[in-house]
């Protein structure tokens, strides 16, 4: 796992866990503590163990070329869960990927932006890591869906990254409105950065009903937050769908059998009228 500290991934890491448990297979997690050279460090330790296969939720998805390539040479089954590996569309024989679609979740998430905005307004874009394939493409989402003509009525005043963090989200909320930054909606890449921001609003007296504030993930925090009135939009991203199919991925390579290259588990919109189908999942 690329870190532990981290509600979406405790959530994923458990899935895993969980479904290894129930299949009778011996699972163990490393956690990267979001460094790279550690990471790489742990799956040489899981070659020399000669595992039957490696499961990596990837630190730095530009990295994953020499990972593929390292454990393909090893001649064990590799898949990659939840964040895209660069070399996704090249990946060896024996290995795979397991994840949602990154093309769906911004896409989804703008455009109900856009609808409660009536197609028009200021928008501020908190960004994840810089260095994550899901950063990239969340903020390309918001783009693209900006650039259509029902929702370019919509102007991007601002946009940084806070690193998935709740607390750098908060921080970040605080630089922009101290700088006097007007803005309408918070299209954040996760939940924990658009909770971070909440706070930061509501500490500076802003009322919540006059701002739409959009995140992905649907956590448990962030669903709360949206019960409370707080946050307006989320995508489900199924942590412990991605869990679940990453270890029976990984069994079948074990096993010399086939599996799909793209495993895809569906984001779904979250809002207020449907919070209830989801607060617990």
């Amino acid at each position: 796992m690329a870190l532990f500290d981290d509600n979406f991934l405790t959530t994923l890491r458990g899935a895993i866990q969980d479904s290894a448990r129930a299949q009778g297979v011996n699972v163990q997690i490393e956690d990267a503590n979001n460094e790279v050279g550690r990471q790489l460090n742990q799956i040489q330790n899981f070659i020399a163990s000669n595992v039957d296969a490696i499961i990596i939720n990837a630190v730095d998805t530009d990295a994953t070329v020499s990972i593929s390539s390292d454990v393909s040479r090893a001649g064990i089954p590799l898949i990659y869960v939840n964040r895209q590996p660069v070399n996704v569309d090249n990946l060896p024989t024996n290995q795979a990927f397991v994840a949602s679609d990154e093309t769906v979740s911004g896409t989804i998430q703008t455009q109900e932006v856009c609808r409660l905005l009536g197609g028009k307004g200021n928008v501020v874009i908190m960004m994840g890591e810089l260095s994550n394939q899901a950063a990239i493409a969340r903020t390309q989402d918001i783009h693209d869906v900006i650039a259509t003509e029902e929702c370019s009525g919509l102007k991007i005043v601002a946009e940084q990254t806070a690193e998935w963090s709740r607390t750098l989200g908060n921080d970040l909320m605080t630089n922009w409105i101290a700088a006097g930054i007007e803005f309408d909606a918070v299209i954040s890449n996760n939940d924990e950065m658009a909770l971070g921001a909440i706070q930061a609003l509501k500490a500076s007296g802003r009322k919540m009903d006059s701002v739409v504030v959009a995140g992905i993930d649907a956590t448990p925090d962030a669903l709360q937050a949206m019960r409370a009135g707080d946050l307006d939009v989320t995508v489900f991203q199924n942590a412990a769908g991605q869990g679940e199919t990453a270890i029976d991925a990984a069994i079948k390579l074990a096993r010399g059998e086939e599996v799909d290259t793209k495993v895809w588990v569906p984001f779904e919109l979250v809002t207020p009228s449907n919070l209830d189908d989801y607060i617990n999942r």
